[in-house]
This record gives structure tokens, sequence and C-alpha cells, in this order.
């Protein structure tokens, strides 16, 4: 591990250097593509020289153990002993950790896609209350979010939404959503006060460049129609929304929120290229493939994530054992703790796949 630090270290030497040097200043390319580098393993950097250090200050604190006679300073060479090796078993962790094989897709921006699994009217009211939370916890982070399609309930409620989030590492961040949603309360409409349960079913996309996925113009049908729902009368007589169908995979998405159908048309290619994009991730990964659909599953009650217990004020994570009580605070945006406690979790569990590789 720690020649490889070495590495890094010199490597990030090597680009500050060429990020000062006149020649790759003047080409905008060369320079972006160093200054994103050298931004990527900062962080590796960073924590490796604390690491150093550390171990400097272990040193000392050793050597003036056994050199010092006067019981005061031992004491306080002691002191300092504890807690520098303390401190040096949580860096040498957290460099563990930032060794890991990346996820390539980490760094892209999301299709997230809600819809009302089982609970009919309750279920549609939950999606909304879901895309609710993921828009304010976006605002957090200052991301955008862009909505490209929706399916309005009789009751106010959302069959589903689509939309995409834009952002730094959004997908690092809600890649762990993806999955059944289990809600459990008194609906409005309920006259004894008897609890209720529905679901709805998340899913988090990484979307796709237009290099990593190639479509067809002959592999594409395009239908325009008239928009349905609110928008006023421009967006309902004429034919600007468009339903995209491609052939191959037979994989269809629809767009009307925009009043221009060129818009619509671009929004609908950004949701197919995404789709078309985890299909064939799924195909490269098989294992992971499996893992995703099992998680996602039918939108079923019993495949669930998560569950939000109203009556409880109860919010568990059931994949980490994690439970939160502060539900008004999570549906508000306010989900860092259980995002927090899966992404540690994934990577204590690579970190054990890693150590098993070595071994």
């Amino acid at each position: 591990m720690f020649e490889r630090l070495d590495q890094i270290e010199a490597r990030y030497e090597e680009l500050t250097q060429a990020l000062a040097s006149p020649e790759i200043m003047g080409d905008s390319s060369r320079y972006q593509k160093a200054a994103k580098a050298h931004s990527e393993i900062s962080p590796i950097v960073e924590r490796y020289r604390e690491y150093k250090d550390l171990q400097q200050g272990i040193a000392g604190s050793r050597e003036m153990l056994a050199d010092e006679k006067d019981p005061e300073m031992r004491a306080y060479a002691q002191d300092e002993l504890t807690k520098l090796d303390a401190r040096v078993a949580v860096v040498e962790e957290e460099l563990r950790v930032l060794l890991l094989p990346k996820d390539p897709n980490d760094e892209k921006d999301v299709v997230l896609e809600i819809r009302a699994g089982t609970g009919g009217d309750e279920a549609t009211l939950f999606v909304a209350e879901m895309f609710r939370m993921y828009t304010r916890y976006a605002e957090t982070q200052n991301w955008k979010v862009e909505v490209l399609s929706t399916s309005e309930s009789s009751v106010g409620g959302l069959k589903e939404v689509i939309a995409i989030i834009e952002g730094q590492r959004v997908f690092s961040r809600l890649k762990y959503e993806s999955g059944v949603h289990r809600v459990q309360r008194v609906p409005a409409t309920e006259q004894q006060g008897r609890v209720h349960t529905s679901a709805v079913t998340v899913a988090v996309l990484p979307e796709a460049e237009d290099v990593d996925v190639k479509i067809e113009a002959k592999d594409l049908r395009i239908d325009t129609f008239c928009s349905s729902g609110p928008g006023g009368q421009s967006v309902n007589t004429t034919y600007s929304a468009v339903r995209v169908t491609h052939l191959p995979t037979n994989t269809v998405v629809s767009c009307q929120d925009e009043k221009s159908q060129i818009k619509n048309r671009e929004k609908a290619m950004r949701v197919l290229r995404s789709r078309l994009y985890e299909m064939e991730m799924q195909k490269q990964q098989d294992a992971l493939a499996k893992e995703r659909k099992a998680m996602v599953g039918s939108g079923d009650r019993s495949e669930k994530i998560r569950t939000y217990n109203f009556p409880q004020n109860r919010v568990t994570d059931h994949r980490i054992g994690l439970t939160v009580h502060q539900l008004e605070q999570v549906m508000d945006g306010k989900i860092q703790p259980l995002i927090d406690g899966l992404i540690t979790h994934y990577q204590s569990e690579k970190l054990k796949g890693e150590v098993a590789a070595g071994a």
C-alpha cells in the first residue's frame, strides 16, 4: 500500500509542477485534464502526508520515553504517544478506503425515477413527498434538479416522476437510494385510524454521455402527440409531446413537460441514453445487475430497503440496520445520516473484499 502511496505522491508533485508551467497553462484542454487528475489524487496525498507526520511524531514520542528521566515529561510523552497511535490507526483506515477502486460513475449526474408501487392513491402521494425530499436534499448540495416528466394521480400525488439531477458527485451520493421504499401511516381518507402500508420504487441511473452509448437513428421510432394534463392551451393543442422508442430493446420514453417538441425530444433522449447505458452495464456486470434487480424489485411492500413509519416517527434502512427517529427532518431532505451510513457500510464491504482477494 505504501509503495503505491509513494507513487501517487510523486505523480501529484509532477502534476503540481505541470499546472504551473506556461506550456500547460496555454493549452486549456491539457490544463483541464491535468487539473482534474491533480484534484482526484489530492485527498489521498493530503491524508498520506498527515500519516507520515504522525509517524514522525510517534518516533519522537518514543525517543523521549526512552531518554527522558523526568516523570512529568515522560507522562506527557506517553499521553502524546497514545493520541498519535489512535489517530494513525484512523488515518491508515481512511487511506485504505481512498485507495479502493473508484466507481467510474461516481462523478456522473443522475436520472432519478420514482414510481408508485402497491398502495393505490396513498402510494402516489408518497411519490410526491419522496421527490420533494430528494429535491430538498439536492438544494443543500447545490445540485440542479430538472423535471423531465411527471404523471399525476387523481388525488394530487404522482404516479411517477423522472428528473435529472446535476452537480458534483451526484451518483456517488444517491446510488444506494435505488430500491423499494415503504411508508406506514394513517391516510387522510382513513376513517377508523388504521395504519396503511404503501410502497414506491426509486431508480437512480448514472446519466450517460454521448460517448457512453451509441444510438443509431435507424433504431429509433419517434412519435409526436398532443400533451395531456396541466399546461395551458398551447401545451394541449400542439403536437409538442414526444415518445421515443428504441426498437432493438423496445425501450420507450415519453416527455411532454416542455412546450417545445425539440426540447421534449432532447429530454427524452437523455433518459433513453441513461436507460440503455444501465442495460449495458448490467450485461457487463452480471453480479451487480442481479443485486440491483433484487434491490429495486417489483414494488411490493415486502421488498423494502427502507421504511418510513409516521406513527413511530422513525426511518429504518433495513440493509444496514440504521434507524433515525427524525422522520419529519428526513422528509424535509435531511437524509445525510442515512447516505453516510450506507457509504460507510459499502466501503467496509469493499475493504473486506480487497483483504480477502489479497489473502
